[in-house]
């Protein structure tokens, strides 16, 4: 039998040394963030089709141009969240005209988000579709509840758009419902479905995602019984651990690479 009991215990390698990814710095090069806008908005609009966020037509993900941050990039009208790649996006600006791309723009995309853009100066990316539990929550006109931990990022964060006119189509619609938004990171459109927001495409994509989850997690919780929900000074604290931006794209990353390595074409 070999003797173990003088072997030495294998060195902890530093923390500095060990991989970590962040979201990154682009400086002044605006070419180059502006790609890498496009790619991950072009991978948010493949997994949203690849989650079945897709209901005919509607539905947008739009990120702010680095450079003429009036625009924004946007999935061309009528063309499938499966299929979009990098060059099939349109840039769309102040007036809602496509000024680069060959395809045309959903105007409720920019009736919303043109809004949202401009009411926020501090969001990149917004997300929005036709979510079937984003949908059932809606239709309710409630608020999410602190009965999840994943939840209690949107405790006291998100708002709810109480009204519904139909088709948004003009300003002025957009603007009440950038006016619901606030500062929060998402909005409740009641009877419609959900809208999320994000320093990065990968935060507004994931609040989106894990709100549509959240939206599932309460209506199957409440057909069952009675959610017991998590208190106040739990469900803040909570919020301050999970609800920021970086941790959102922190949590996308996964989904990035699940999408990014199955669909490479999306980058052409």
């Amino acid at each position: 039998m070999t003797d173990t009991s003088a072997r030495h215990a294998p060195e902890p390698i530093p923390t500095d040394q060990l991989q970590f990814a962040l979201p990154p710095s682009f400086g002044d090069d605006v070419a180059a963030e502006r790609q890498y806008r496009k790619e991950r908005l072009t991978a948010a609009l493949r997994l949203f089709g690849r989650f079945g966020f897709e209901e005919g037509v509607a539905g947008h993900i739009t990120a702010r141009d680095p450079e003429f941050t009036d625009h924004f990039w946007v999935n061309p009208f009528g063309m499938s969240f499966k299929h979009i790649t990098v060059s099939d996006l349109i840039l769309v600006n102040h007036s809602g005209q496509v000024v680069e791309g060959r395809y045309h723009v959903n105007q409720a995309a920019f009736a919303i988000h043109s809004q949202v853009h401009r009411a926020r100066p501090d969001v990149v990316a917004a997300a929005h579709s036709h979510s079937t539990y984003g949908r059932a929550l809606s239709a309710l006109g409630e608020l999410l509840e602190p009965i999840t931990q994943d939840v209690c990022a949107f405790y006291e964060d998100h708002a709810l758009f109480d009204d519904y006119t139909g088709v948004v189509v003009d300003a002025e619609e957009g603007r009440r419902i950038a006016g619901a938004l606030g500062p929060h990171k998402a909005v409740i459109l009641r009877n419609h479905g959900l809208l999320t927001v994000g320093d990065s495409v990968d935060a507004a994509a994931w609040w989106f995602i894990t709100m549509e989850r959240s939206c599932q997690v309460q209506l199957a919780a409440k057909a069952a019984g009675k959610p017991v929900p998590i208190s106040h000074e739990n469900a803040v604290h909570t919020r301050d651990q999970l609800g920021n931006d970086l941790v959102a794209w922190i949590n996308y990353q996964p989904l990035f690479q699940q999408i990014s390595r199955s669909e490479p074409d999306l980058f052409t």
